[in-house]
This record gives structure tokens, sequence and C-alpha cells, in this order.
């Protein structure tokens, strides 16, 4: 009965990792610098993704799934939007990861509910698709169906925004989801609708970018009418996110799903330090 309560009741989260919101559970080290490849840094910058590596569990695993726990519980409205059609791909999505997470034996999966590694109960509940995922994977899940005007985004769980918010970009484009970044001119734009129709389900893909940060909360939400971000501080951490385009089969919308690492700046390696100076993204007075 205990497990159960933990599944119900979020007090334990607030005593267990009490701090969390503001003290980010980080990983030990980045796995990904795409930086350090032409190819990889220059807009868009997609790569081929073997369908067995589109999900991740790294040693951050426990500390991020105590914060999404506390954030669905407290923060739900924030976190979580999905308009009536995006139903059938949340639920095919769910199924997927589902199936996905079979393969890492440290998940017990039974017919309504999964036991994550960390020992926590989740219910599989079929009404809230989302939701659910939110509780299993690392991973923030949105989803983009194809419009009129292009790709939409139709429903996402998003625990961990990087100075954006669920709330401003639901329902809208591509174009005007990445209106305020300065890249993302006519050229990349078409780019990447193209790469959003050629999408096979079988032929996932995935890039990651890079950003320096002073605080390493992992949910930091920030309006468009704030402006662009600004740095009060010194930027001792690196964030960065693995982002997979994942086409589903039945419904045809694409999971784009993001993996969140921040990684201070102390445990880069000095070829990763060496190529953030070549891009312009750190100085020697970092720190």
């Amino acid at each position: 009965m205990k497990q159960f309560e933990k599944r119900h009741d979020c007090s334990w989260i607030q005593g267990a990792y009490k701090g969390h919101m503001d003290n980010a559970p980080l990983q030990s080290r980045l796995t990904q610098a795409p930086w350090l490849d032409p190819a990889a840094w220059r807009l868009p910058g997609v790569q081929p993704l073997e369908p067995k590596d589109w999900l991740i569990r790294d040693d951050a695993y426990g500390g991020q799934m105590a914060l999404r726990d506390q954030l669905i519980e407290t923060r739900r409205g924030a976190v979580h939007s999905m308009f009536p059609d995006a139903m059938e791909p949340a639920l095919e999505c769910l199924d997927l990861v589902l199936a996905t997470l079979e393969a890492d034996h440290e998940f017990q999966i039974a017919r309504d509910e999964v036991v994550r590694p960390d020992g926590v109960h989740v219910l599989i509940d079929r009404q809230t698709p989302l939701l659910t995922l939110g509780r299993l994977i690392q991973e923030d899940v949105c989803l983009m169906q194809k419009g009129p005007d292009g790709h939409i985004l139709t429903g996402a769980i998003l625990c961990f925004p990087a100075s954006w918010t669920l709330a401003e970009k639901i329902g809208r484009s591509l174009p005007t989801i990445h209106g305020p970044v300065e890249q993302y001119d006519t050229a990349v734009g078409q780019r990447v609708q193209r790469m959003f129709d050629a999408i096979h389900p079988d032929r996932p893909l995935w890039r990651a970018n890079a950003l320096l940060y002073h605080d390493p909360s992992l949910h930091q939400p920030r309006s468009e009418a704030d402006g662009p971000r600004s740095e009060v501080g010194a930027r001792k951490y690196l964030r960065s996110e693995r982002q997979t385009l994942r086409r589903l089969p039945e419904s045809k919308a694409v999971v784009f799903a993001i993996h969140t690492y921040v990684v201070p700046l102390a445990k880069l390696t000095n070829e990763q330090i060496a190529g953030l100076r070549g891009v312009g993204l750190y100085s020697p007075d970092e720190g």
C-alpha cells in the first residue's frame, strides 16, 4: 500500500527532494557536443537515429523524475496541454513509449501500471496519456499534426521549458513557434517543414543544441513578451537539449521529444570547452 500512496500523494516528493525546484538534478557528464561537428551545429543540424536509441535514461533519472512528478502535481496547467484531436496520436505515442521501455529491464510494466527504476508506481491512465508519459520518461513530448499551414503543436507535456511557455505555443505552426528564434529564417523554416513532411516512422532523426545559463533550474518558462533571455551572474552551466523527431505510423503525427541535459561547465572535457570557445559560446572569463 505504501507504493500505491506514492502514486497519489505528492508530499513525499517535496520531502525527499526538497529544493529541486531551485537546485536541479544535474547529469554528471554531457554525452553529446553538437558544436564540435559543423554539420550538426548548422541549422537544422539533424542526423539519423536508430529507433532503439529514441529514449534515454541517464544518471539524473531519479531526480529529474521526482521534479517532473512535482510539476505535474502542482503546475499541471503550465506543463500540459492537449487539443481533443491529439488524443489518438497521444495514445499511440504512449503505446510506443511503453513498448520501448520493455527493453529496459529496470522498468516493470504491467497492464495498468509501471514501476519505474526509482521504485515509483505510475498508473497507466489512458484518459490522460501525455501526463502518464510525463511520469515515465525524462523526455518532454510535443505532438505535431499536419494542418493547412504545416505542422501544428496540438499537445504536449513540457516540464522543462528553456525560456518558452507551452501556453504561448500550443495551436501554433512551426514558423510561428520559432518566430522569436533569430536564426530561424524563411530558408531554415522551409527546410524544417520539408523534413517534417518526409520523416519515415522507421527512420527517426535527432539534433542537439547548446546554451550557457547561470541558473541550472530545469523548469525555466519565459513569455515572448519578456523579450530575449538575459543572464545575470556568471554562466556556469551548459544546457543542451537532445531533440528527436519520430513519425507515428498510424496517426502520422510527428513526436518531438526533448531530453534535457544540464551540466556544470567544470564537468565538460577540455575538447568540449575548446569547441565552445571556437563557436563563440564561451570565453575564458566565464565563471
